[in-house]
């Protein structure tokens, strides 16, 4: 029986890593588990930055944004002697076994110290949602919100001014946020890894929709990295009948309270990994498949093509 376990969040911060930890570290403790709170990710644990956290300590972090632990990164933990030195921090502490909540690369780094005798239980944190092993990340909901919220509003302006508004929102190459965001605002076209970008066409569907359809504003969601949209506006407003506008949504979109669907799931992650734990499971991630939360190898989730989106994609275009 687990006596003493870790809980760390790794990498970019999302809405929900802190409803994970309350869960991880109440769940725990109401099963006579320590808990200790590991600060600032892989590298608080390389410096030992950690502290033993009970019920009142993560009393009133379940509403709060980002992460009450902290978070940063550590490309040196690739490096097996880095692993090894963790590994005897751990040890050193009497802290059998690590909750680790973050992206695909915090999960190797889990992945690493199972294979070294620390079972480690990977959470998807991460407002991408480009995480195999899972239908949705934890922060996904939220940052989804906050992209909506925000498209919305610029389309009263849009619409008043006769403009296209091009919307540059996160997903790290995986489309999701834009698809999601697309639909849910009625946006006339989403720029994604998934659709990838045709500026002609883009350009040629405006003007058919501005002269043709008479369209007196559109709206294009466009994933990061996939083209400049500063210029594509003003390419929009050279070759169209709109005048272009881009807004770039940024790091908004990783802040604010959790929505209720990421408090929900986060929790209900957080219970998993814990009873992960105590069943002497390590080296899986806890994903959540059609309602139902699962979990698999993190080997075998890091292996698998993340879960195709073709009939939201196909839906979008039926609503345009």
């Amino acid at each position: 029986m687990v006596k003493k376990i870790g809980v760390l969040t790794s990498g970019g911060d999302a809405p929900g890593m802190n409803a994970a930890i309350r869960a991880v570290t109440r769940v725990a403790l109401s099963n006579g588990i320590e808990v200790m709170g590991i600060h600032d990710g892989y590298k608080g644990l390389l410096e030992g930055n950690m502290e033993l956290l009970d019920r009142t300590r993560v009393s009133d972090i379940l509403a709060r944004g980002g992460t009450t632990l902290g978070s940063a990164r550590l490309p040196e933990f690739r490096e097996e002697d880095v692993q090894d030195t963790c590994v005897n921090i751990l040890r050193q502490n009497e802290i059998e076994a690590l909750v680790v909540i973050g992206g695909d690369g915090s999960y190797r780094g889990a992945q690493a110290l199972t294979k070294k005798g620390i079972n480690c239980i990977g959470l998807p944190g991460t407002i991408d949602n480009d995480i195999p092993g899972t239908d949705f990340t934890i922060g996904f909901d939220t940052a989804l919100n906050t992209c909506v919220e925000n498209v919305d509003k610029l389309r009263d302006t849009s619409s008043s001014h006769h403009r296209c508004s091009i919307v540059e929102v996160m997903g790290n190459h995986c489309g999701d946020l834009a698809l999601y965001t697309a639909i849910n605002c009625g946006a006339e076209m989403v720029i994604s890894p998934e659709t990838g970008y045709d500026e002609i066409e883009v350009l040629e569907r405006l003007h058919y929709l501005g002269e043709v359809v008479r369209k007196n504003h559109a709206i294009i969601i466009v994933s990061e990295k996939l083209c400049d949209v500063e210029a594509l506006a003003k390419k929009v407003s050279q070759n169209t009948g709109f005048s272009g506008r881009a807004t770039v949504l940024g790091h908004i979109q990783r802040g604010g309270s959790p929505s209720p669907t990421d408090r929900m799931l986060a929790s209900r992650m957080g219970e998993k990994a814990v009873d992960l734990l105590m069943e002497g499971i390590g080296g899986h991630c806890v994903g959540i498949i059609d309602n139902e939360i699962t979990s698999v190898p993190i080997d075998e989730a890091l292996e698998r093509p993340r879960k195709s989106r073709k009939k939201l994609y196909r839906l979008f275009e039926r609503l345009v």
